[in-house]
């Protein structure tokens, strides 16, 4: 990962208050060249600091008000065709490979009770899953955030 200074990481946090910023308008915001700003945005894309540009859209609006995370426990040497099988399940918006008693932590959404009980027997039914356990997502109570972790880093923390 590339080393970030202090105009990558006043650019990121512009970034971070307003996703939607164009690059004339950060330019504007932060004193630079838009050159400069096209130039830092390349380099950071290229380092890999940007997640994704993919716009986070609420399944709840698709029809799915349902979600939850489901706990999974694999058979280690199974675990890259496991991973590959849950991708294929539309209900699966996002994993994540944890330690500790759990080996994935999986994202799911569905249309109502029923329909989560079937994404669980649809995980279940992969070939070297050993146990899941659903918790029902009832509020998010702090979304994805990196603004702290930017002022932490632009302090010096």
């Amino acid at each position: 990962m590339t080393r970030l200074d202090n105009v990558d990481l006043e650019l990121l946090g512009a970034l971070a208050s307003d996703p939607r910023a164009t690059v004339v308008a950060l330019a504007e915001r932060l004193k630079l060249s838009r050159n400069t700003v096209q130039a830092r945005m390349a380099k950071l894309e290229k380092a890999g600091v940007f997640l994704s540009y993919e716009r986070a859209i609420a399944p709840e609006a698709l029809g799915f008000p349902i979600e939850a995370l489901i706990a999974v426990t694999v058979r280690q040497a199974d675990l890259p065709r496991i991973t590959a099988q849950l991708a294929e399940l539309p209900e699966v918006v996002q994993a994540h490979g944890v330690s500790g008693q759990v080996d994935l932590m999986v994202r799911v959404a569905a249309r109502d009770t029923e329909h989560l009980f079937d994404i669980d027997a649809s995980i279940l039914s992969i070939e070297g899953v050993e146990r899941a356990e659903t918790s029902l997502i009832m509020g998010e109570v702090i979304g994805y955030r990196i603004g702290p972790l930017l002022d932490r880093a632009r302090n010096g923390d």
